[in-house]
């Protein structure tokens, strides 16, 4: 029967969600749970590799990495998620807007949508973070500000498909104003597309956020960010300090593949037509 490999397909990809968000959560529990006296100046012996008491060794000055890298990905995490909240917000407010407020709006979003597109996403990011002034505020909204695109043209044509619909008609005839609209009607219509949206967008936000501290933008070195660790190791990889960089790298590039993965399954969970398995 049809509908069995269907749901077997379904399971597979529940296990996958499952999976990935347990990762992360596994991720966050560990970084709350491990000590910060880990972090303190000679707590371990300093440039051992890794090993049971150290697992991925310590760096020169005797911090152990594994909490180290831990820490920084929460840290990243953190900032991430606020930048990503932020991203979405600028999006759905210029997606609603061109949608809703007429061709001149329309063609006036649109236009910022192209300008926004066509600059370099780490260019334009380090530039705002300069201006800023670097610290967190800089990296929020050097990444805030140049990832908003492409959901807002997602979410403009959603809601062009939504104003044609009977119910708007109607509430637009009883005299609503388009905010009301906006807030009580298309906006819960177009949540799901939202959501996705977010996931989708969160992996390149955690990137790009490593790659401005890796440049040595926003963070002080002091803070266990993951970028600034990797940044910190480069000068130790030609001594063989191999440790001090892969790991934290390659836990950095698992726990962006698991925001894809789940980004991904939600999306085919919720808009099966947009799959092609």
């Amino acid at each position: 029967m049809n509908f069995i490999p269907e749901l077997n397909a379904r399971q597979k990809m529940l296990g996958l969600l499952a999976f990935s968000a347990g990762f992360l959560f596994v991720v966050l529990l560990l970084s709350y749970g491990l000590s910060n006296d880990n972090l303190r100046i000679g707590a371990g012996g300093k440039n051992l590799g890794p090993s049971v008491d150290h697992i991925f060794g310590t760096d020169w000055l005797g911090r152990d990495m594994f909490t180290r890298t831990l820490k920084g990905l929460r840290l990243s995490l953190s900032v991430g998620a606020f930048a990503s909240v932020l991203s979405v917000g600028i999006a759905i407010a210029m997606g609603i807007c061109a949608a809703t407020f007429g061709r001149t709006a329309d063609a006036v979003i649109s236009w910022i949508i192209d300008l926004f597109i066509g600059m370099p996403h780490l260019v334009f990011m380090v530039l705002i973070c300069f201006i800023v002034g670097g610290g967190i505020q800089g990296i929020v909204l050097g990444v805030c500000l140049t990832h908003w695109t492409a959901l807002a043209r997602v979410v403009r044509a959603e809601v062009l498909q939504v104003k044609s619909a009977e119910y708007i008609h109607i509430s637009r005839s009883y005299g609503k104003s388009s905010w009301t609209i906006a807030r009580k009607h298309i906006l819960p219509s177009i949540f799901p597309q939202i959501m996705i949206g977010f996931l989708l967008m969160f992996p390149h936000v955690i990137l790009h956020e490593a790659a401005l501290t890796f440049l040595g933008f926003g963070l002080s070195p002091q803070t266990p960010a993951i970028g600034i660790i990797l940044s910190e190791a480069m000068s130790h990889i030609s001594t063989g300090k191999w440790w001090l960089a892969v790991f934290p790298g390659l836990l950095l590039v698992a726990v962006v593949k698991s925001f894809d993965s789940i980004g991904e399954k939600v999306r085919i969970l919720l808009e099966p037509s947009s799959s092609n398995e």
